[in-house]
């Protein structure tokens, strides 16, 4: 048993005899009354979002998932499939279970697939990772580290807002939480 102190995003929770994984956490205490958590929950099996308030120091039960590292091998274009890394198993995840994550893969790459109960349940991608800039407009001479931004398009088709030196052909390191850039990688 865990406490709602212990809330943090990743996380996964038992409620109900269903299994989330907690997404946002908020802890809010309000001028007068008892201290609540609202979070933002994601159910496992369904896929489906909801938000819940706890009181503060509430008990729940924590789900143990086992994380295990994976290749990312291709798309057929419906799904997309990764292989175990121990195991050498070939693991498949359809398109909506991979979701919004799916801009980040890139062939080759190790990714974390969460199992619960021996069932493949979802992925997890690195939290930085390094990709080519693709298209981008020309920085122009005189453009400084501290000047404004500009949108580039880097591999996997994810528009990013980059400082106005970085330029096409260039590597960045981009933060997969917030879609934000981070620095040029070398």
């Amino acid at each position: 048993m865990i406490t709602t102190a212990d809330f943090k995003p990743g996380l996964t929770i038992e409620l109900d005899g269903e299994v989330y994984q907690i997404m946002r956490v908020d802890h809010i205490k309000p001028g007068r009354g008892a201290a609540v958590v609202k979070t933002k929950l994601r159910n496992i099996r369904s896929g489906a979002i909801s938000e819940k308030t706890f009181r503060s120091g509430e008990r729940v039960e924590r789900a143990f998932v086992e994380r295990r590292a994976a290749t990312y091998l291709y798309t057929d274009g419906e799904n997309y499939f990764f292989q175990d890394v121990e195991t050498f198993d070939e693991l498949e995840l359809t398109g909506d279970q991979v979701g919004e994550l799916a801009a980040w893969l890139k062939e080759g790459e190790e990714v974390t697939m969460a199992l619960y109960e021996g069932k493949l349940i979802g992925l997890e991608v690195p939290q930085t990772v390094v990709r080519r800039v693709v298209q981008t407009d020309p920085g122009l001479r005189g453009d400084t580290a501290s000047g404004g931004t500009k949108p580039a398009t880097i591999e996997g088709g994810v528009v990013v807002q980059v400082p106005l030196f970085v330029n096409e052909g260039d590597i960045i390191k981009v933060d997969t939480r917030t879609g934000e850039y981070v620095e040029r990688a070398s």
